[in-house]
């Protein structure tokens, strides 16, 4: 798993340490939530004419530059749809106001008060958590709504009631992480990480996660500067776990997983890791057809009619982040079509809203904004330029929900 990439469980901000309240049960809370489509969101009542102006602070250049795209080719999707194509909710034109924040939280706040200067009073973006954490305050501080993106930190769920999420958190992977164990009560889990904040990182969300759940997690933490992963593969086969988990960033991922497989680790145990974006899946080599991996999307999840619109719109097609712009898109046109100019109906208008997303059913849990959705297990099949993820199993939103927190 790609420390670069936000599927980290842990990226920028670090594993959530929040203390977590009992979780509020996602079946009720499913068949409890308003659920209506976009098209009929976007004729609620409310306005005067004028354009509703929509700020967009999301990385356009810098390292999470792809992950970007992804969003706002998925969020211009989503408003297209939700809209009918029109781009209108109530008669009135969205216009969208949009900002490179680079990755960086200085200047995502920076973009994000010009905006609110200009009178927008909603924000929408983030790939980066780091960058999510610092302008969800300034949402909260000027009483906008603030639509986070595929920032995964967990710390973004229930920061404050201004702050709603489109993606998933680092929570869920985690959740989905077990799911290739069942029961983990005295499983034997392995963290394989390099020895940094990242790795460590990966190791803190494990252990509270499935740790938490009565399995027994360790770490084998290699030197960033190792070039010979061939010790560290022993380990992990002295070591006879149940599931190993890998969390990995840089130019060695060939190298590690080349290693791993060469000293049958692949075939010994369950091992699993993150579904990067498209462009990835090479990195993996021939070792990527006996890997396991929890994915957040990848083009071909899901065949819902969301999905198809999205796909239809987006050239070449749908990646990891692509449901996070489109869900973003139909929380606006939620948001705008119930609440006119009004932030307060606004917030009102998206908690406990259901509605039906590019990966399935999406929920927005009233107590703390967390998105309760689905997630996915899959494989590669191929190598190289050929790997192309394969569907095995769909995970229900209750099978990966977190619990909920309070409200700040």
């Amino acid at each position: 798993m790609s420390e670069r990439r936000l599927h980290g469980f842990a990226e920028n901000a670090g594993f959530s340490r929040r203390v977590f309240v009992a979780s509020t049960v996602a079946a009720a809370l499913l068949a409890a939530a308003g659920c209506s489509s976009p098209q009929e969101a976007a004729q609620g009542t409310g306005g005067d004419g004028a354009p509703v102006k929509v700020g967009l602070v999301y990385s356009q250049s810098g390292a999470l530059a792809s992950y970007g795209k992804q969003y706002i080719d998925g969020f211009k999707a989503g408003l297209a749809q939700a809209t009918n194509g029109t781009n209108k909710v109530n008669g009135r034109a969205i216009e969208l106001l949009e900002a490179d924040d680079a990755g960086d939280p200085a200047k995502a706040v920076s973009a994000a008060k010009d905006f609110i200067g200009k009178g927008v009073k909603i924000l929408a973006g983030s790939a980066s958590s780091g960058v999510a954490l610092q302008v969800a305050p300034v949402a909260a501080q000027d009483k906008v709504l603030f639509i986070s993106g595929p920032a995964a930190t967990d710390g973004v769920t229930g920061v404050n009631r201004y702050t709603f999420r489109s993606g998933r958190q680092s929570y869920q992977d985690v959740l989905a992480a077990k799911s290739f164990i069942g029961d983990a009560k005295d499983k034997k889990v392995v963290v394989f990480a390099q020895d940094s904040a990242f790795g460590k990182a990966n190791e803190a969300a494990v252990t509270a996660v499935i740790g938490g759940a009565g399995a027994k997690v360790s770490a084998i933490l290699v030197p960033a500067s190792a070039t010979d992963f061939t010790p560290f593969a022993s380990q992990v086969n002295a070591a006879k776990p149940d599931l190993l988990f890998v969390a990995w960033a840089g130019t060695t991922a060939t190298a590690m997983w080349g290693a791993l497989d060469q000293q049958g680790v692949l075939g010994s145990t369950t091992v699993v890791t993150g579904l990067d974006q498209k462009a990835s899946y090479p990195v993996f080599g021939a070792a990527g057809e006996k890997i396991s991996f929890l994915s957040h999307y990848f083009d071909g999840a899901t065949s819902n009619d969301a999905a198809k619109a999205a796909s239809a719109k987006i050239t070449g097609g749908l990646d990891l982040f692509s449901p996070d712009g489109f869900n973003a898109a139909q929380m606006v046109v939620r948001a705008i079509a119930e609440g006119g100019d009004d932030v307060e109906k606004m917030v009102g208008a998206l908690e406990g809203w259901s509605f039906d997303g590019v990966k399935g059913k999406m929920t927005i849990r009233k107590e703390d904004h967390a998105m309760i959705q689905p997630m996915f297990q899959v494989k590669l099949v191929g190598s190289g330029a050929a790997a192309k993820p394969q569907l095995v199993k769909e995970l229900a939103p209750e099978e990966v929900t977190p619990p909920a927190v309070a409200m700040k």
